[in-house]
Parts: structure tokens; sequence; C-alpha cells
């Protein structure tokens, strides 16, 4: 086994190229997951009912379903449901959320370098580095969306984006393990 430490550069430097490319998608491409998010009729409405909300995870509506008769669960059926996500009021520090995301592309990095660490030695060829690293990475960033697609509803197209930039992050991953992988 490869010990990590000598794995510290392709860890940091394929973080700070993820955290590039997604700035890349995310600012540079505004199309590309502007649509990810509609814009809600009577959005003042919803807005102003959400005051008083502390900054949390919701649903609407908060029954008990198996306390529910028929007639109300057929009724509930009948009308929407939203899952929220909500910051109230909008605590968010673009400089915090820019460090936590790096952090997280920190960690996937240290277990791709574990997967590859265990699994190949000094000296592998490139293609292989690539393969090992490019498949952990693209599983590390690629494939979270799918559930919330399943579970909440999130939109496929969305979560296509989602696997599109993951597949990407991944393979930018695999080429730095691949170009600094030990002789």
């Amino acid at each position: 086994m490869i010990p990590l430490t000598t794995l510290w550069l392709p860890i940091l430097l394929s973080a700070v190229i993820v955290f590039f490319a997604s700035f890349f998608f995310h600012m540079l491409l505004p199309f590309w997951h502007r649509a990810d998010y509609g814009k809600l009729p009577d959005e003042a409405v919803v807005i102003g009912g959400l005051t008083t909300a502390k900054s949390g995870q919701y649903i609407a509506p908060n029954v008990e379903w198996s306390k529910l008769s028929k007639e109300e669960r057929e009724a509930h059926g009948k009308r929407p449901m939203a899952f929220l996500m909500v910051r109230n009021p909008g605590e968010m520090s673009m400089g915090t959320t820019l460090a936590a995301w790096f952090i997280e592309s920190v960690v996937i990095s240290i277990f791709v370098a574990y997967i590859c660490a265990v699994t190949l030695k000094p000296g592998t060829h490139y293609l292989t580095v690539f393969r090992i690293a490019g498949t952990a990475g693209i599983l590390g960033y690629a494939f979270d969306g799918v559930s919330l697609s399943i579970w909440y509803g999130k939109p496929w197209s969305a979560t296509v984006k989602t696997i599109i930039d993951g597949i990407v992050y991944g393979l930018l991953i695999a080429g730095t393990f691949g170009w600094l992988w030990p002789r």
C-alpha cells in the first residue's frame, strides 16, 4: 500500500482543479444550471409564509400518514407536496459556502487517494491510475442527486446535469492522479 501522505499533491491539486471546474460550470456557463430552479407562482406569498421559519428542512403537508383516514390520504394525494430547504434570513456566506465545498472536494480526493493507494503500486501505468481514480471520483461526485430525484421529485434534467458535472470532476481527478502518481 502506498502511504496517503505521499499522495498529498494529487489530493490537493485535484480538489483545486474540481473547485475551479465547478466555478466554470456555475458562474461562466450560467445557462447550464440556471434552469434547474423554477419560479413559484405567488412567490411573495410563499416567502411571506416562510418569514418566521427557522433555517432547516421542511415537508408540507407535515402529517402522520398512518393516522389519516382513507379519505384524508386521498385528499392530500390530490394536492401538491413541498420539500423545502429554508435559510432564514438568507444566512448564506459565500466565503463559508465555498470553503465548505473545497473541504468536501478534498475529502472526496482523500477517498480517491485511499482507493488508489490500496489497489495500485508505485509506477502503475497512467491509464490504470486514471481508470481507478476516475471511477472513484465519478462515484464521489456524480450520483448524489439521483436519490433526490427518486424520493423528493428533483427534476431529472437537473440530476442529469449534476451527473455530467460529476463525470467531468471525476475525469479531472483521474488525470491529476494519473499525472502525479508515484513512480
